[in-house]
């Protein structure tokens, strides 16, 4: 089994797979500072709550865009786990290459969202993620990630209403039944989520004007990906899973040799 680690700057979103296979997923939260024995603790019972024996964990991946924890979480891997993961970042083996203006820039979360997307449903295509941020990036017909859009996430701009504003309200993020809404909460989700979905649609649409690939797949993932991909024709399909199989290709085109 290969043990799969999505560090995001919200929560780190584990996969375990059994070859292809997903067989679980489970998550913690970033933001609370863990030593390394708390995070093997916290990974070790989690495993063992899915019914997967660390025994049975024969390596692992991590893409991570949180730095200040990879010490304290790969120390968890090796101690606890057993296993020493490898931590996707330059010199990692990919299948697509980097060809924007500065390669080191890009998250390894996007890198490994353009494997996935690629592998799975070809180029041209573009991928959104929804989370802390939501990104665009753009992979072509022959596996260049090519450029990136990079915006606030949902929750995000949410919380900077609230926090900015003295008198609006920390909200619930769903889409209102009407745009015109009729007291604070209802405009603010209103704004949010409409702000949103309109957002989404002009980006998408100007990626494909200046690319000239009209016809590119779009492909969304993210915590919020599929509540703005139910709401949007531009996008042809969510996938919940996206990243944490990209990890999963990855590994298996640098898996150590026996």
């Amino acid at each position: 089994m290969i043990l799969t680690l999505d560090v995001g700057n919200t929560n780190i979103t584990f996969g375990v797979y059994d070859g292809k296979e997903l067989v679980t997923t489970f998550r913690i939260t970033t933001k609370i500072a863990r030593t390394s024995d708390e995070y093997g603790i916290l990974i070790r019972d989690l495993l063992h709550m899915n019914d997967v024996n660390r025994a049975d964990i024969e390596g692992s991946i991590v893409a991570s865009v949180v730095p200040n924890i990879m010490h304290s979480l790969t120390g968890a891997m090796v101690r606890y786990i057993g296993s020493n993961p490898i931590v996707v970042g330059p010199g990692t083996k990919t299948g697509i290459q980097v060809k924007t203006k500065n390669p080191r820039e890009i998250g390894a979360d996007r890198v490994v969202d353009a494997v996935a997307a690629y592998e799975k449903y070809g180029g041209p295509v573009l991928v959104l993620d929804f989370g802390t941020a939501t990104t665009y990036d753009y992979v072509s017909a022959d596996g260049a990630l090519m450029a990136g859009v990079t915006a606030p996430g949902i929750r995000i701009s949410a919380a900077a209403l609230s926090e900015n504003a003295a008198k609006l309200p920390k909200i619930e993020i769903k889409k209102p039944d009407s745009i015109l809404a009729g007291d604070t909460v209802t405009s603010m989700q209103a704004g949010i989520m409409y702000g949103q979905i309109g957002q989404t649609e002009y980006i998408i649409k100007q990626i494909k004007k200046e690319t000239g690939c009209h016809d590119m797949k779009v492909v969304a993932t993210g915590g919020l990906g599929r509540t703005i991909a139910q709401e949007t024709d531009m996008i042809d399909l969510y996938d919940k899973t996206l990243t944490l199989d990209g990890l999963r290709i990855i590994f298996e085109k640098n898996r150590p040799q026996e």
